[in-house]
């Protein structure tokens, strides 16, 4: 079986474990955009699988992005089946499940949205034609399949995460703990760390507030970038807390495993905003893998990815969270505990090799229904 698997998330490399897991199942072939606004694309490593980097109208334009020449480009692929790996309501899905139907070619796509909201035109338009026209479609969670089924997609549907993680790429490292120290400049302290966009629906404003309920030799390390950089810049300082938050900036993909593996814990204290929940949280499986203890908030996903292998506080409450971080700072034992539960959470539910599976036995049945 020949997949075509079309993915912007695939700019990313450590993201591309998911295409290795799957090469063991079937003959994948990924099609990235060149470019993807002002984030780096990163070029093909040894053991990926073939990627094809083809020009994208709108790049860097989430759910408005279209290939160029799209229907040669899944012709020139002579593939099996195609997988979409964007939104049913895209501009790119309808584009390519379009193609796909004036090519003959089963294709489906993959939907992580787990709010069910208005949308406004031509996005609601564009996921009906595609509901009509797609063979299947994969959800990341429970909730985004509800969503799927009340949004009215009567179609062949299996829950299965995008993205898992491998677990030899992020797993505990002995050494990190003193080189993350190293380039923060301490001779030792308890780091606290938080990796993704600087964006309001992570709710990072009220890290800084509980980071500044915690003791003198607790640092907070903000790995990422985005909108909100100088709002928790000025925040850190109006707390007095300038020299104890610190923002490493963007760091590739692959450098990430090392970075986390040096932490003590890590936090995700996302928060619901009208039209955005957190959908999955990945920098939550990629810290457990490493066998860091994590905490977040009850927002959208984050319990059920967590289960019992982590602290859960109220999301929006920041003197629960300052708690939590004081708890795992004065309890070792705690620490190590949740550190081995955590990984061993993500190598029963999380790994590239379970989702590969699940995803590559989902391509079968739609392939058998074709």
């Amino acid at each position: 079986m020949r997949v075509l698997y079309v993915s912007k998330s695939m700019t990313v490399g450590a993201y591309r474990d998911k295409l290795r897991a799957l090469a063991a199942h079937v003959d994948i072939r990924a099609v990235v955009p060149v470019r993807w606004g002002r984030q780096p694309v990163d070029p093909v490593q040894p053991g990926d699988p073939p990627i094809a980097f083809r020009k994208v109208v709108l790049d860097g334009y989430n759910h408005f992005h279209l290939y160029r020449s799209a229907q040669r480009m899944l012709r020139d692929a002579r593939a099996d089946l195609v997988h979409i790996d964007e939104e049913p309501y895209s501009a790119v899905t309808a584009q390519l499940v379009f193609h796909c139907r004036r090519l003959a070619l089963p294709c489906c796509f993959f939907a992580a949205q787990n709010l069910d909201r208005p949308i406004p035109p031509p996005f609601g338009w564009l996921r009906s034609r595609v509901f009509r026209n797609v063979d299947g479609g994969l959800a990341g969670t429970d909730a985004a399949a509800r969503v799927l089924r009340r949004c009215g997609f009567t179609g062949k549907l299996a829950v299965i995460a995008q993205l898992g993680v491998d677990p030899e790429r992020f797993r505990p490292c002995p050494h990190a703990r003193q080189r993350v120290r190293d380039s923060l400049g301490l001779d030792a302290g308890f780091v606290v760390g938080y990796g993704g966009r600087f964006v309001p629906e992570k709710g990072l404003p009220l890290l800084i507030r509980a980071m500044a309920a915690q003791r003198e030799d607790a640092h907070l390390l903000l790995i990422g970038d985005g909108p909100e950089r100088a709002l928790l810049e000025a925040a850190a300082r109006d707390a007095g807390l300038s020299q104890r938050v610190h923002f490493a900036g963007s760091i590739r993909s692959t450098a990430m495993p090392e970075w986390l593996a040096g932490l003590d814990a890590l936090v995700l204290p996302a928060i619901r905003l009208p039209a955005r929940m957190e959908q999955f949280g990945r920098i939550l499986v990629e810290a457990m893998a490493c066998g860091v203890p994590v905490i977040g908030s009850t927002c959208g996903e984050i319990p059920r990815v967590i289960g019992r292998a982590g602290l859960v506080v109220p999301e929006g409450d920041a003197t629960a969270l300052a708690a939590a971080i004081h708890r795992l700072h004065d309890d070792g034992d705690a620490r190590d505990r949740l550190g081995r539960e955590g990984r061993r959470r993500v190598i029963e539910h999380f790994t590239n090799a379970a989702i590969a599976a699940a995803t590559a036995g989902f391509y079968r049945d739609i392939l058998e229904a074709a």
